[in-house]
Formats: structure tokens, C-alpha cells, sequence
């Protein structure tokens, strides 16, 4: 459960949380159902090849991820941002904020993306201690862009490619293929829905 959570926590913050008055581009076109399994084989290998490719991801030891992160290691105000994403604040002045609950009511981890850096967005656990750290590409929020989670050991937990704000391939950290999401429904390489989010596109 807690990795479904943490795995959806970069879509959902990859939709939310645009700079205001940013123009964002992409169309969204949804042909995966009626696609040949050649065709949707062809497309999964080609945002492979972008998302882990010479240029793509790269790996982190512990002790380099601690320190190009060291600023945010700790959130010095854990207690306020705690109470805020609990609450179901989704912004205040300094940052985005996304809660992830566990049966409804237990806040799992909380996760916030600076306004002053859009490009990465930090998870903590209830205590303040970076759990995950997401990487985002250049070029967002302008679509396409790609994004990428880290454990705080430096370690690769996902790999994400936005085509537009309503599709996104979705891939393991060793480039088997998790899933395209099309909106609030997830499909497999063969096709098939396999789960639905319900806060899509907040």
C-alpha cells in the first residue's frame, strides 16, 4: 500500500500544482485501448528508451544524494506542514502541498514542492525526514517532460513520462512498464484497466 501511495504521489502532484499564469501545452489523444499489441509494444520501448537512455536516469549513492539534498533533509517546520496537508491544505505561500492517508484518516507521508523551484518536489514522513525526493525534467511545465523519484538512499523508485495532463507512462526502476494513466484510469501493455485514482486532476 505504502508504495502504490508514494508511486502516485508524483502524477498527482505532476498535475496539481502548475506556476499560475504558466502556459501549458500538450494535446491529449487516448487511442491505447484500440491500438494493435504491436503498436503499444513500439510505444512503451520508445518512452523507455527516453526515460532510460544514455541521458536518462541516473543513479545516486546515499552519501551524494544527502548532499545535493542536504537542505531539505530535515523540514524544520514539519509540525505546521503536518498539520497543514492533515488539514487538506493544498498550497501556502511557500509550496505546493499533496497528503497521502492510509485507511482514510492516518497520514502516511506528506510531500511539498517549493514555488521558488517547481522542479522537485520533497516527501516526509510525520517526523520531517525526507523519504523520497521527485526530479522533474527542464522543460516543465511546458509538455512533454518526465519525472523521476528517488529513494532518500539515492535509489531509483519510479519513472514517468507526461505527454500531456491527461496521459502519463508510467515505469519500474529497472524499465519494465508499469502502466499508461489516462486520466483517472490506469491500462497495462496488453490494454486492460487495471486501477482508478479518485482525485485526479485536483
Amino acid at each position: 500500500m505504502k508504495k502504490i501511495l508514494i508511486i502516485l504521489a508524483v502524477i498527482l502532484l505532476g498535475l496539481s500544482s502548475y506556476a499560475d499564469g504558466v502556459k501549458l501545452t500538450g494535446e491529449a489523444q487516448f487511442d491505447w485501448v484500440d491500438m494493435s499489441q504491436i503498436q503499444r509494444d513500439s510505444t512503451i520501448e520508445h518512452y523507455k528508451n527516453i526515460l532510460f537512455g544514455d541521458d536518462g536516469v541516473s543513479i545516486l549513492s546515499k552519501s551524494d544524494f544527502e548532499q545535493k539534498f542536504a537542505p531539505f533533509m530535515k523540514d524544520e517546520n514539519y509540525k505546521l506542514h503536518y498539520s497543514q496537508a492533515k488539514s487538506g491544505m493544498k498550497e501556502n505561500d511557500e509550496a505546493n502541498i499533496c497528503a497521502f492517508f492510509f485507511k482514510k484518516d492516518i497520514l502516511l507521508i506528506y510531500a511539498l514542492q517549493y514555488k521558488d523551484n517547481l522542479k522537485n518536489v520533497y516527501y516526509y514522513n510525520a517526523y520531517g525526514h525526507l523519504q523520497y525526493v521527485d526530479v522533474i525534467s527542464d522543460n516543465y511545465p511546458n509538455f512533454p517532460y518526465n519525472s523521476k523519484q528517488y529513494r532518500k538512499n539515492g535509489k531509483l523508485v519510479s519513472a514517468i513520462y507526461f505527454t500531456s495532463p491527461d496521459i502519463q507512462y508510467m515505469f519500474e526502476p529497472d524499465g519494465d512498464f508499469i502502466g499508461i494513466w489516462y486520466k483517472e484510469k490506469m491500462y497495462d501493455k496488453n490494454g486492460k484497466q487495471t486501477v482508478k485514482r479518485t482525485n485526479w486532476g485536483i
